[in-house]
This record gives C-alpha cells, structure tokens and sequence, in this order.
C-alpha cells in the first residue's frame, strides 16, 4: 500500500497520539492530531489529507459530523473508531472498534483507500 497522509482525530490526546505512532511506523504521513470536531475540519481544509481516521464521539463536538462537513466541500476516505457499540448513521462506512490492533488497523485503511491487501 501507498504511504498516506492521514489526519488523526480523537478527543483523547494520549490516545491520537499513539494512533499517530502507529502509522508513522506503518510507513504513512500524519499531517496533523486534533481533538474537536471544529479543528478537524478546519485541519482537514487545511492540509488535504488522503485519509482521516476520526473517533465518532469527540468531547467537543461529533466525528461524523466533522467529517460530513468535509465532505461537503470535497471527498476524502475515512475510517470511523469508537470504543462504544456502532452508532447510528455510521452505516455502510468503515468503522474501527477499539481496542484495535495493527493488523485491523491495516485492513480498515485499505477498505477505506480502496486499494488491496496482501494475502
């Protein structure tokens, strides 16, 4: 799979951060880590990112929300985590129940890149 640029968004600092560990060492770019639903769209109009994995319940705020609004202005593929059961109007998207390892982690990207896996 191709490196991406990926925008990390979860309202628990700690949690993003280590998200963002992850992929760096999964050989993709974070372009930014950010906590609310306000700063994650306003880090997705910035930086264009090429995926954005998006915690759905913020503290400030609703990921799905952020990410509708991005959607709006131009499409970007995305992967919801919650640590809660699947929420409703998350249907028919990729969603990551946490805890998660590295493999699943994977495997959602590539769904939601739509670009194959390896065998």
């Amino acid at each position: 799979m191709k490196p991406l640029r990926i925008l990390v968004v979860d309202d628990n600092a700690v949690i993003g951060m280590l998200l963002a560990r992850t992929l760096t060492s999964m050989g993709h770019e974070i372009c930014a880590v950010e906590t609310t639903q306000d700063d994650a769209v306003a880090a997705a109009a910035r930086y264009r990112p090429d995926l954005m994995i998006v915690d759905v319940a913020l503290g400030q705020g609703s990921g799905i929300a952020a990410v509708e609004e991005v959607l709006r202005t131009r499409h970007v593929p995305h992967i919801f985590m919650s640590g809660a059961p699947i929420q409703a109007g998350t249907r028919g998207r990729v969603v990551l129940a946490k805890p998660f390892d590295e493999a699943e982690l994977a495997l959602a990207i590539a769904d939601a890149a739509g670009t194959p896996t390896a065998a």
